[in-house]
């Protein structure tokens, strides 16, 4: 798979094996996930109006698609996101994920059938907790995009209440770039951002409450939205509070002060960046192979998030 956008035919994004599925055509990869339209006389009324969404087991980190992948990742996130959706008061875009729905049974479990919504080009972001660029922004000017916070914060300070942090989704392989919210309503005006940012304030403090009654901090989370076309709502989008979306601590381990392990590819980043990868971040080099230790263990984190939040077993 490489990192840049797919060449010729109908497929956008990033060039992936995405597997052919009959009824369906393939239509755009991200990093993670393959989406499909259903082609005409699939069976479903309006075939415009729908996709296809499949999360895949491919991973990435800093801005690449590793050539190794995680086993049962996708599955893990296709059911955390459909949870996520049952728990929350927010209308969403999942029209089914069964195979009764459609879904082609070689994807059943990692797919969902969704309604196709006219994206915003904002990645709406909620913070509870200072870590990661938010933290570097901190120490430089005391704000993160642009919000002033109290002195005396550390990495993994919890926040007097949880704040909007905004940014602008990025071109394929680039980096996604923070903005204030002043430069959201700037790109879709003031009432749509008004309430893409309560809505996401909303999905945090209700996501925060639920994960903290199970053990687990939700530190910061990232979620889209697009306007359904038939009825004119602000609909959520996408995959919601997973690990590769947001950021979740163990409770019983939280320390401020420092970098709190999650439950996500932490093991990924730390061993790409470590001596034993032998691989050079600003190179511009493909990363290396994962070890099958460190695939391992980064299922199982992302098992362990599935099963602590949800309170089921993980099956495969």
């Amino acid at each position: 798979m490489t990192n840049v956008e797919a060449a010729g035919g109908s497929a956008r994004g990033y060039a992936t094996a995405a597997p052919e599925l009959e009824g369906w055509r393939h239509i755009y990869s991200g990093k993670v996930r393959d989406l499909y339209e259903p082609i005409e006389g699939a069976g479903f009324p309006h075939p415009a109006d729908v996709v296809l969404v499949v999360a895949s087991d491919r991973i990435s980190a800093y801005d690449f698609v590793l050539s190794s992948t995680i086993p049962d990742k996708g599955r893990v996130l296709t059911q955390l996101s459909l949870w996520w959706f049952e728990q929350l008061n927010v209308p969403n875009h999942v029209l089914g994920s069964t195979a009764d729905d459609g879904v082609p049974a070689e994807v059943v479990g990692r797919a969902m059938i969704c309604r196709r919504l006219e994206m915003y080009p904002v990645e709406c972001i909620a913070r509870g907790y200072l870590t990661g660029s938010g933290l570097a922004e901190y120490r430089e000017r005391g704000t993160v995009c642009e919000i002033p916070l109290p002195e005396g914060l550390v990495d993994g300070s919890r926040l007097p209440e949880a704040i909007f942090t905004p940014s602008a989704k990025a071109e394929v392989g680039e980096h996604d770039e923070n903005i204030t919210y002043e430069d959201v309503t700037g790109m879709v005006g003031d009432d749509a951002a008004g309430r893409l940012r309560d809505l996401t304030l909303e999905v945090y403090r209700e996501a925060e409450r639920i994960a903290r009654e199970r053990g687990i901090i939700l530190a910061d989370t990232k979620v889209e939205y697009g306007v359904d076309p038939s009825t004119g709502n602000i609909t959520l989008g996408d995959e919601v509070l997973t690990p590769d979306s947001s950021r979740f601590w163990d409770a019983a381990t939280w320390e401020p002060g420092k970098a709190q392990p999650s439950f996500d590819k932490q093991f990924v980043r730390d061993w790409l960046t470590s001596a034993e990868s032998g691989w050079d971040r600003a190179s511009g080099e493909e990363p290396p192979a994962l070890p099958a230790d460190v695939v391992d263990r980064t299922r199982a984190r992302y098992v362990e998030a599935y099963e602590r939040l949800t309170g089921r077993p993980f099956a495969v």
